[in-house]
């Protein structure tokens, strides 16, 4: 491969992962707020932003900080919360072509989103430079984004500041609300999880459960028991006898 084929490809990923770049921009900034009007400094909330690009892990993780949640709770919730990157880390690597060694696989499962991992699945194949190129955009819109909204929330006015700070949670509405129409299943799912959750916050003694040992038990209670009620049908061959 030339050197420059390389850097057409590389330009092509940067360019692949701009509308990615902006919408995790406005999902971060709404991040940074949210961190900062919760008790974090804005350089722990860019800190954040920096070494981990999971927003859902991220909004789990500042309540189980900031209520002085142990090691072992953090570690478990993110776990739980991004297990999928995993899996779509694994059915990435098919994709990528011989150019991609060993520690470039792990820079690019590093950033390796649901969106960066849509638009790369849809290639045939893809070398090193394309996947960097892609996940860079995307980091630099995550970072930069919870750094304007770190620093925003110190001199916006406070009503504007908490009308922000919920905007997070209305991009997690809007992503369960399509699916939970379209299909029961992932309807029952997620009323059981409110449900537990709304137990968890008003029954005394469960009340006492820290933050992150709830989002687990909700997330892998709900799971389990709506995989255990609407098993999924195996596929049947066309030419099945």
């Amino acid at each position: 491969m030339t050197a420059k084929t390389s850097f057409s490809q590389f330009f092509q990923g940067i360019h692949d992962g701009i509308s990615i770049c902006l919408g995790y921009f406005s999902v971060a900034f709404a991040f940074g707020i949210f961190a900062v009007s919760s008790g974090l400094t804005p350089l722990e909330t860019i800190q954040i932003s920096a070494a981990n690009v999971t927003s859902a892990g991220q909004l789990a993780a500042v309540p189980v900080m900031l209520s002085g949640g142990t090691l072992i709770e953090l570690a478990l919730s993110q776990f739980i919360i991004n297990l999928r990157y995993s899996l779509m880390s694994i059915s990435l690597s098919q994709k990528l072509d011989s150019s991609v060694k060993l520690f470039h696989r792990f820079i690019i499962a590093f950033v390796n989103t649901d969106e960066v991992f849509a638009v790369a699945s849809a290639k045939e194949s893809v070398g090193k430079q394309y996947m960097f190129g892609l996940i860079l955009t995307p980091y630099v819109g995550w970072t930069a984004g919870t750094a304007v909204g770190a620093f925003a929330g110190n001199v916006m006015p406070a009503l504007v500041i908490t009308a922000l700070g919920i905007a997070i949670y209305g991009m997690f509405i809007a992503i369960v609300v399509p699916p939970a129409r379209a299909d029961r299943h992932i309807l029952f799912c997620v009323c059981l999880s409110v449900a537990l959750s709304c137990l968890f916050r008003f029954v005394p003694f469960l009340a006492k459960v820290q933050t992150g040992f709830v989002v687990i038990i909700c997330s892998v209670l709900a799971a389990a028991v709506t995989a255990a009620l609407f098993p999924a049908e195996e596929m049947k061959e066309n030419n099945a006898v």
